[in-house]
């Protein structure tokens, strides 16, 4: 029987050297395999993304109050199409920072206040760029209407305070506290993403440029996932051809080179 622990190859896989590299080898092995999931799990929340916009997106609109309350909006709320009617009381709020159109502009809120009493919401009217003169001086956007209006739009979650209300007043993200803080009112959790706005007479009134569709791209995660998983036996396979190259050049005699196969044209040449 063949002794495999007294294969030459095996003894010098088993020095110190070798063993450090397999050491390492299995470490890049568990950072792909972790690095390999990590992607995956980016893909399976963009497919819940999409199933969301799917589901949601051209849906019949339900009350807003059935979907914003004082809890913050479940993940699986969002999207979700909805409408209020009310009044505009607090606005425009400035959210700096916010991309579109192939530039960096704001995106406009106001706080509508629902005829029904149900609370506060906050509304984000769309998009406008940049003033020419800078970023110290915000841009002019359309009003929003007085007296009563009727809005259609997507729930979103608020999102998470990234710095101060800056000096020309703009917000660094659409949050609950800098909202409450900019206008002294406390409107329930999450936003609506404006889609449309009615006037008691039936007409629109001006307002920013809407915000672009949702984005429905997977992207390349998945395709990277499998990267990293088919990834993880490199280190081990070129642990091995490492110390088979090693012994062989250790031992010429042992291992003589193979001898060369003459090609026909060569033989043409000659």
């Amino acid at each position: 029987m063949y002794d495999g622990y007294r294969c030459p190859v095996l003894r010098r896989l088993l020095t110190v050297r070798w063993l450090g590299a397999l050491l390492l080898a299995a470490l890049v092995a568990v950072a792909c395999y972790h690095l390999g999931w990590w992607q995956y799990h980016r893909h399976e929340a963009k497919v819940e993304r999409n199933a969301l916009i799917e589901a949601h997106y051209t849906a019949e609109p339900v009350p807003v109050d059935d979907v914003l309350t004082s809890s913050p909006v479940p993940s699986s709320a969002r999207w979700t199409r909805v409408e209020a009617s009310g009044e505009y009381v607090a606005g425009p709020l400035y959210v700096r920072g916010r991309p579109a159109q192939g530039t960096v502009g704001y995106e406009v809120l106001w706080v509508l206040r629902p005829d029904d009493g149900g609370g506060d919401v906050v509304v984000d009217r769309g998009w406008v760029a940049q003033d020419a003169s800078g970023a110290d001086v915000l841009p002019q956007v359309p009003p929003a209407p007085t007296g009563g209006v009727s809005v259609v739009g997507w729930v979103h979650p608020t999102e998470a305070p990234r710095s101060s209300i800056s000096e020309n007043g703009s917000l660094a993200s659409i949050s609950l506290e800098q909202v409450t803080e900019a206008t002294g009112l406390a409107p329930l959790e999450g936003y609506v993403q404006l889609e449309s706005e009615t006037l008691p007479d039936g007409s629109t009134p001006p307002r920013p440029d809407p915000l672009g569709e949702p984005e429905e791209s997977l992207g390349p995660h998945l395709a990277y996932a499998y990267q990293w998983w088919f990834t993880m036996p490199v280190g081990f396979l070129l642990v091995a051809f490492g110390v088979r190259r090693e012994e062989r050049l250790a031992h010429p005699e042992k291992y003589p080179p193979k001898e060369k196969r003459t090609r026909i044209w060569d033989e043409e040449d000659e």
